[in-house]
Protein backbone atom coordinates (compact mmCIF):
# COMPACT_ATOMS: atom_id res chain seq x y z
CA UNK A 1 0.00 0.00 0.00
CA UNK A 2 1.17 3.82 -0.14
CA UNK A 3 1.88 5.51 2.75
CA UNK A 4 4.33 8.54 3.51
CA UNK A 5 7.32 7.12 4.81
CA UNK A 6 10.92 8.66 6.17
CA UNK A 7 14.32 6.97 5.10
CA UNK A 8 15.76 9.59 7.65
CA UNK A 9 14.68 12.34 10.13
CA UNK A 10 15.25 15.92 8.69
CA UNK A 11 13.57 18.57 6.88
CA UNK A 12 9.87 18.30 5.72
CA UNK A 13 11.39 17.07 2.13
CA UNK A 14 12.25 13.70 4.34
CA UNK A 15 9.01 12.70 3.68
CA UNK A 16 7.88 11.02 0.50
CA UNK A 17 5.29 8.80 -0.79
CA UNK A 18 6.56 4.97 -1.11
CA UNK A 19 5.05 1.43 -0.96
CA UNK A 20 5.16 -0.33 2.72
CA UNK A 21 3.32 -3.98 3.96
CA UNK A 22 -0.30 -3.61 4.73
CA UNK A 23 -0.89 -3.65 8.73
CA UNK A 24 -2.25 -6.67 10.27
CA UNK A 25 -5.21 -7.28 11.54
CA UNK A 26 -5.52 -8.27 15.52
CA UNK A 27 -8.27 -9.84 17.27
CA UNK A 28 -9.54 -6.56 19.01
CA UNK A 29 -9.03 -4.29 15.83
CA UNK A 30 -10.82 -2.26 13.30
CA UNK A 31 -9.17 -2.23 9.08
CA UNK A 32 -9.46 1.07 8.02
CA UNK A 33 -9.32 2.38 4.80
CA UNK A 34 -7.93 6.01 5.09
CA UNK A 35 -9.91 8.89 3.49
CA UNK A 36 -8.01 11.42 5.61
CA UNK A 37 -5.75 12.37 8.27
CA UNK A 38 -4.81 15.78 9.68
CA UNK A 39 -1.66 16.95 10.92
CA UNK A 40 -0.59 17.37 14.58
CA UNK A 41 2.42 19.20 16.06
CA UNK A 42 3.53 15.62 17.42
CA UNK A 43 4.02 14.38 13.26
CA UNK A 44 6.46 17.12 12.89
CA UNK A 45 8.08 16.39 15.54
CA UNK A 46 8.50 12.85 14.77
CA UNK A 47 9.33 13.72 11.43
CA UNK A 48 12.68 15.36 12.94
CA UNK A 49 13.73 12.53 15.03
CA UNK A 50 12.56 13.99 18.10
CA UNK A 51 9.58 12.04 18.75
CA UNK A 52 9.51 8.36 18.36
CA UNK A 53 6.21 6.10 18.41
CA UNK A 54 5.75 4.27 21.86
CA UNK A 55 6.34 0.25 21.71
CA UNK A 56 4.31 -1.25 19.56
CA UNK A 57 2.60 1.29 17.37
CA UNK A 58 2.95 2.42 13.60
CA UNK A 59 6.10 3.66 12.88
CA UNK A 60 4.54 6.00 10.38
CA UNK A 61 3.29 9.38 11.03
CA UNK A 62 -0.34 10.23 11.43
CA UNK A 63 -2.29 9.96 14.94
CA UNK A 64 -6.05 10.35 13.76
CA UNK A 65 -7.88 9.43 11.00
CA UNK A 66 -11.60 8.72 9.03
CA UNK A 67 -12.59 6.44 6.62
CA UNK A 68 -14.66 3.15 5.82
CA UNK A 69 -14.33 -0.41 8.04
CA UNK A 70 -12.90 -2.70 5.86
CA UNK A 71 -12.30 -6.17 8.74
CA UNK A 72 -12.91 -6.62 11.99
CA UNK A 73 -11.07 -8.64 14.24
CA UNK A 74 -12.33 -11.90 15.95
CA UNK A 75 -13.31 -10.24 18.54
CA UNK A 76 -14.84 -7.29 17.57
CA UNK A 77 -18.63 -7.40 17.55
CA UNK A 78 -19.88 -3.80 17.19
CA UNK A 79 -18.34 -2.70 14.13
CA UNK A 80 -19.23 -4.54 10.37
CA UNK A 81 -17.38 -3.76 6.98
CA UNK A 82 -18.50 -0.76 5.12
CA UNK A 83 -19.22 1.35 8.73
CA UNK A 84 -17.83 4.49 8.14
CA UNK A 85 -15.57 5.18 11.01
CA UNK A 86 -13.04 8.23 13.08
CA UNK A 87 -10.39 7.02 14.74
CA UNK A 88 -7.51 8.26 17.47
CA UNK A 89 -4.44 6.49 16.84
CA UNK A 90 -0.75 6.22 18.08
CA UNK A 91 0.72 6.25 14.33
CA UNK A 92 0.31 5.18 11.10
CA UNK A 93 -2.57 7.53 9.45
CA UNK A 94 -0.22 8.73 6.67
CA UNK A 95 -1.21 5.71 4.71
CA UNK A 96 -3.74 3.80 2.73
CA UNK A 97 -4.75 1.51 5.63
CA UNK A 98 -4.23 1.69 9.79
CA UNK A 99 -5.17 -0.97 12.27
CA UNK A 100 -6.79 0.26 15.67
CA UNK A 101 -8.58 -0.84 18.41
CA UNK A 102 -11.81 -1.37 18.24
CA UNK A 103 -12.16 0.91 21.40
CA UNK A 104 -10.24 3.90 19.69
CA UNK A 105 -12.95 4.43 17.16
CA UNK A 106 -15.81 6.58 17.13
CA UNK A 107 -18.85 6.47 14.47
CA UNK A 108 -18.66 9.23 11.93
CA UNK A 109 -21.81 11.32 12.27
CA UNK A 110 -23.43 12.80 8.60
CA UNK A 111 -22.91 16.27 10.24
CA UNK A 112 -19.08 16.04 9.19
CA UNK A 113 -17.15 16.13 5.87
CA UNK A 114 -14.64 13.15 5.52
CA UNK A 115 -12.26 16.09 6.03
CA UNK A 116 -13.84 17.54 9.05
CA UNK A 117 -13.89 13.48 10.49
CA UNK A 118 -10.29 13.74 10.03
CA UNK A 119 -9.50 16.01 12.16
CA UNK A 120 -11.64 15.55 14.93
CA UNK A 121 -10.00 12.76 16.90
CA UNK A 122 -6.64 14.19 18.23
CA UNK A 123 -7.67 17.37 18.94
CA UNK A 124 -10.84 16.65 20.38
CA UNK A 125 -10.41 14.25 22.34
CA UNK A 126 -7.00 15.65 23.96
CA UNK A 127 -8.94 19.08 24.55
CA UNK A 128 -11.75 16.66 26.05
CA UNK A 129 -9.24 14.48 28.64
CA UNK A 130 -7.57 18.22 30.21
CA UNK A 131 -9.92 20.17 30.27
CA UNK A 132 -13.08 18.19 31.36
CA UNK A 133 -11.74 14.87 32.47
CA UNK A 134 -7.68 15.89 34.44
CA UNK A 135 -8.89 19.54 34.49
CA UNK A 136 -12.42 18.75 36.01
CA UNK A 137 -13.84 22.08 34.95
CA UNK A 138 -16.26 23.09 37.65
CA UNK A 139 -19.86 23.80 35.76
CA UNK A 140 -19.79 27.69 34.96
CA UNK A 141 -16.61 28.01 35.37
CA UNK A 142 -13.47 29.24 33.43
CA UNK A 143 -10.75 28.43 31.48
CA UNK A 144 -7.24 29.71 29.95
CA UNK A 145 -6.39 27.99 26.96
CA UNK A 146 -3.32 28.91 25.08
CA UNK A 147 -2.85 28.80 21.42
CA UNK A 148 -6.43 29.26 20.48
CA UNK A 149 -6.17 29.22 17.31
CA UNK A 150 -4.21 26.14 17.10
CA UNK A 151 -6.39 22.62 16.14
CA UNK A 152 -6.61 21.56 20.05
CA UNK A 153 -7.44 25.42 21.02
CA UNK A 154 -9.94 25.51 18.42
CA UNK A 155 -11.47 22.35 19.41
CA UNK A 156 -11.20 23.56 23.44
CA UNK A 157 -12.52 26.50 22.19
CA UNK A 158 -16.24 24.93 21.01
CA UNK A 159 -16.33 22.27 23.63
CA UNK A 160 -16.53 24.87 26.26
CA UNK A 161 -18.71 26.83 24.46
CA UNK A 162 -21.24 23.89 24.26
CA UNK A 163 -20.46 22.98 27.83
CA UNK A 164 -21.62 26.57 29.25
CA UNK A 165 -17.44 26.97 30.46
CA UNK A 166 -16.18 30.60 29.69
CA UNK A 167 -13.11 30.43 27.96
CA UNK A 168 -10.13 32.98 27.46
CA UNK A 169 -7.43 32.31 24.96
CA UNK A 170 -4.28 33.65 23.75
CA UNK A 171 -3.04 34.12 20.29
CA UNK A 172 -0.45 35.53 18.02
CA UNK A 173 -2.30 38.08 15.48
CA UNK A 174 -5.41 40.10 15.70
CA UNK A 175 -6.56 38.02 12.66
CA UNK A 176 -6.78 34.87 15.12
CA UNK A 177 -7.75 36.44 17.86
CA UNK A 178 -11.17 38.00 16.00
CA UNK A 179 -11.45 34.22 15.04
CA UNK A 180 -11.33 32.81 17.85
CA UNK A 181 -14.01 35.06 20.15
CA UNK A 182 -16.31 34.34 16.77
CA UNK A 183 -15.92 30.86 18.03
CA UNK A 184 -16.61 31.20 21.53
CA UNK A 185 -14.32 32.72 23.31
CA UNK A 186 -15.37 35.15 26.06
CA UNK A 187 -11.83 37.14 25.33
CA UNK A 188 -8.76 36.96 23.30
CA UNK A 189 -5.16 37.91 24.63
CA UNK A 190 -2.53 38.99 22.09
CA UNK A 191 0.35 37.08 23.62
CA UNK A 192 3.13 39.28 21.55
CA UNK A 193 1.80 42.50 23.51
CA UNK A 194 3.26 42.25 26.80
CA UNK A 195 2.25 39.60 29.72
CA UNK A 196 -0.80 38.23 29.79
CA UNK A 197 -1.41 37.09 33.42
CA UNK A 198 -2.92 40.27 34.33
CA UNK A 199 -4.93 40.87 31.27
CA UNK A 200 -6.71 37.31 32.23
CA UNK A 201 -6.63 38.14 36.33
CA UNK A 202 -8.81 41.14 34.63
CA UNK A 203 -10.66 39.52 32.88
CA UNK A 204 -11.85 37.04 35.35
CA UNK A 205 -12.76 40.38 37.47
CA UNK A 206 -9.69 39.33 39.76
CA UNK A 207 -11.10 35.84 40.41
CA UNK A 208 -8.09 33.46 38.14
CA UNK A 209 -9.18 30.68 35.93
CA UNK A 210 -10.22 27.06 36.84
CA UNK A 211 -7.75 25.30 34.45
CA UNK A 212 -4.93 26.56 32.36
CA UNK A 213 -4.45 24.60 29.47
CA UNK A 214 -0.79 25.11 28.43
CA UNK A 215 1.13 23.57 25.06
CA UNK A 216 4.31 26.51 25.66
CA UNK A 217 5.73 25.16 28.29
CA UNK A 218 8.54 26.39 30.38
CA UNK A 219 8.04 30.30 29.33
CA UNK A 220 4.73 30.64 30.10
CA UNK A 221 5.13 28.62 33.66
CA UNK A 222 5.21 31.44 36.30
CA UNK A 223 2.51 33.65 34.45
CA UNK A 224 0.40 30.21 34.36
CA UNK A 225 0.34 30.09 38.19
CA UNK A 226 -0.43 33.44 38.57
CA UNK A 227 -3.70 33.18 36.26
CA UNK A 228 -5.00 30.36 38.71
CA UNK A 229 -7.68 30.68 40.74
CA UNK A 230 -7.96 28.96 44.27
CA UNK A 231 -7.77 25.01 43.98
CA UNK A 232 -6.47 26.03 39.82
CA UNK A 233 -5.36 23.02 37.59
CA UNK A 234 -2.28 24.00 35.13
CA UNK A 235 -2.38 21.02 32.95
CA UNK A 236 1.16 21.23 30.43
CA UNK A 237 0.36 19.43 27.00
CA UNK A 238 3.38 20.85 25.46
CA UNK A 239 6.59 22.10 25.48
CA UNK A 240 7.35 24.39 22.30
CA UNK A 241 8.53 27.39 24.95
CA UNK A 242 11.00 25.17 26.77
CA UNK A 243 10.90 22.23 29.39
CA UNK A 244 12.95 23.69 32.42
CA UNK A 245 11.78 26.80 34.61
CA UNK A 246 11.17 27.62 38.37
CA UNK A 247 8.30 27.42 39.63
CA UNK A 248 7.37 29.33 43.36
CA UNK A 249 6.42 26.22 45.40
CA UNK A 250 4.92 28.84 47.67
CA UNK A 251 2.17 29.81 45.82
CA UNK A 252 0.69 26.25 44.93
CA UNK A 253 0.82 25.75 48.61
CA UNK A 254 -1.14 28.74 49.80
CA UNK A 255 -3.41 28.17 46.82
CA UNK A 256 -3.70 24.50 46.35
CA UNK A 257 -3.45 24.09 43.15
CA UNK A 258 -1.88 21.36 40.80
CA UNK A 259 0.42 20.72 38.10
CA UNK A 260 -0.45 18.29 35.78
CA UNK A 261 1.42 16.77 32.93
CA UNK A 262 -0.51 15.12 30.01
CA UNK A 263 0.34 13.09 27.02
CA UNK A 264 -2.77 11.09 24.76
CA UNK A 265 -0.41 9.02 22.66
CA UNK A 266 0.87 6.45 25.29
CA UNK A 267 -2.08 5.97 27.20
CA UNK A 268 -3.66 2.19 27.18
CA UNK A 269 -6.02 1.06 24.95
CA UNK A 270 -7.92 0.74 27.97
CA UNK A 271 -7.80 4.16 28.67
CA UNK A 272 -8.60 5.85 25.47
CA UNK A 273 -11.48 3.36 24.95
CA UNK A 274 -13.10 5.13 28.68
CA UNK A 275 -11.60 8.31 27.17
CA UNK A 276 -13.53 7.98 23.49
CA UNK A 277 -16.44 6.58 25.67
CA UNK A 278 -16.93 9.11 28.12
CA UNK A 279 -16.36 12.02 24.91
CA UNK A 280 -19.05 10.87 23.04
CA UNK A 281 -21.24 10.68 25.73
CA UNK A 282 -21.22 14.15 26.73
CA UNK A 283 -20.44 15.64 23.40
CA UNK A 284 -21.82 12.66 21.03
CA UNK A 285 -25.28 14.75 20.20
CA UNK A 286 -23.49 18.11 19.62
CA UNK A 287 -20.90 16.81 17.21
CA UNK A 288 -23.88 14.78 15.19
CA UNK A 289 -25.96 18.20 15.15
CA UNK A 290 -23.52 19.87 13.67
CA UNK A 291 -22.62 22.70 16.81
CA UNK A 292 -19.24 21.44 16.92
CA UNK A 293 -16.84 20.30 14.38
CA UNK A 294 -13.05 20.86 13.78
CA UNK A 295 -12.11 23.96 11.54
CA UNK A 296 -10.05 23.39 8.52
CA UNK A 297 -7.63 25.65 7.56
CA UNK A 298 -6.48 23.87 4.23
CA UNK A 299 -6.92 20.48 2.62
CA UNK A 300 -3.67 18.56 1.11
CA UNK A 301 -3.33 15.38 -1.19
CA UNK A 302 -1.44 12.95 0.61
CA UNK A 303 1.56 13.20 -1.94
CA UNK A 304 2.02 17.07 -0.56
CA UNK A 305 2.68 16.18 2.91
CA UNK A 306 5.80 18.53 2.80
CA UNK A 307 3.89 21.60 1.82
CA UNK A 308 1.50 20.65 4.68
CA UNK A 309 4.38 20.26 7.18
CA UNK A 310 5.60 23.65 6.39
CA UNK A 311 2.68 25.38 6.80
CA UNK A 312 1.85 23.92 10.12
CA UNK A 313 5.48 25.25 11.35
CA UNK A 314 4.61 28.29 9.84
CA UNK A 315 1.61 28.57 12.49
CA UNK A 316 -0.19 30.92 9.72
CA UNK A 317 -2.92 28.13 10.04
CA UNK A 318 -5.82 28.27 12.07
CA UNK A 319 -7.61 24.87 12.87
CA UNK A 320 -6.50 21.83 11.24
CA UNK A 321 -4.28 21.10 7.78
CA UNK A 322 -5.76 17.88 6.54
CA UNK A 323 -4.31 15.34 4.31
CA UNK A 324 -6.58 13.64 1.75
CA UNK A 325 -5.61 9.85 0.99
CA UNK A 326 -8.03 8.63 -0.77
Amino acid sequence: MKAIVIEAPGAEDVLRIGEVPPPELGASELLIRVRTTALNRADLLQRQGLYPPPPGASPLLGLECAGEVLAVGSDVAAWSAGDRVMALLAGGAYAEQVVVHHGSAMRMPESLSWEEAGALPEVFLTAYLNLFELGAVPDGGSVLIHGGGSGVGTAAIQLCKEAGIRCIVTAGSEAKLARCRELGASAAIDYNAGDFAPKVIEATGKRGVDVVLDCVGGRYLAQNIDCLALDGKLVVIGLIGGAKAEINLAKLLMRRLQVIGSTLRTRSVEQKQALVTSFVARFGDAIAAGRIKPIIEKVFPLAEAPAAHRLMQSSAHFGKIVLRVS
